[in-house]
């Protein structure tokens, strides 16, 4: 259950919370509660069909000055990416692809990818920086897919990482939610994560490089 209290200024503070939404069939009215979080500026750690990630509005410019602080970054310098629904959701943010590579994010989204792309002039305004790319996932969840439809935006992530360079990501929503539960807003619980990242194509050349090896498999799609 969430809470939320206005204080005389009218900011709303959230309670930091651990919430349980079931991938198979998420709930309607945790997810708008997520959303409704994500438009006030809230930040949130939610699963994907890789690692656990943090996540905010892509709109919201303090919700992404947060995020990096809370990663030690500089936003101008890090590589967030943003998640969409769907590849019409893509199109905004970046420039114009060719045939080749559509038809090849038609085959591997939703998937354990990130794609990136040569960023559109909407990009650096998001992100206040001279960045020319930007990092594209559709994740196969429903809940994080599911926050996206009902956000509107697109939410900036980046992966959740454990101090633990042997373990790298965690992976247990009750552990990450007493790790960032004075961080971050909400916590949602879809279950135990994976410890192996999204694979990174970089098609910003016109080919298919792969920047690092993960669980996505791209030759199962050329």
């Amino acid at each position: 259950m969430a809470f939320l209290f206005k204080t005389f200024g009218g900011y709303i503070c959230f309670i930091n919370m651990l919430l349980k939404i079931y991938p198979e069939n998420p709930n309607e009215r945790a997810i708008e509660q997520v959303a409704d979080v994500l438009r006030k500026g809230g930040i949130i750690i939610y699963p994907t069909d890789t690692v656990y990630g943090l996540g905010c509005d892509i709109t919201n410019q303090k919700a992404i000055e947060k995020i990096a602080r809370i990663r030690n970054i500089k936003p101008e310098k890090a590589n967030f990416s943003f998640i969409c629904y769907d590849l019409s959701h893509i199109s905004d943010y970046i420039k114009p692809i060719d045939n080749t590579t559509f038809r090849l994010l038609k085959k591997a989204l939703p998937g354990p990818f990130t794609f990136i792309f040569n960023a559109s002039h909407a990009v650096p305004k998001l992100l206040s920086s001279n960045k020319k790319t930007v990092g594209i996932r559709v994740p196969d969840n429903n809940v994080a897919r599911c926050i996206v439809k009902v956000l509107g935006n697109p939410i900036l992530s980046t992966s959740i990482h454990d101090d633990d360079d042997i373990i790298e990501y965690s992976t247990d929503p009750e552990l990450i939610h007493e790790k960032y539960q004075d961080l971050v807003d909400i916590v949602i619980d879809g279950g135990y994560g994976e410890n192996i990242p999204s694979t990174i194509v970089d098609c910003t050349s016109g080919d298919f490089e792969i920047i690092r090896e993960g669980k996505g498999v791209l030759e199962d799609y050329l």
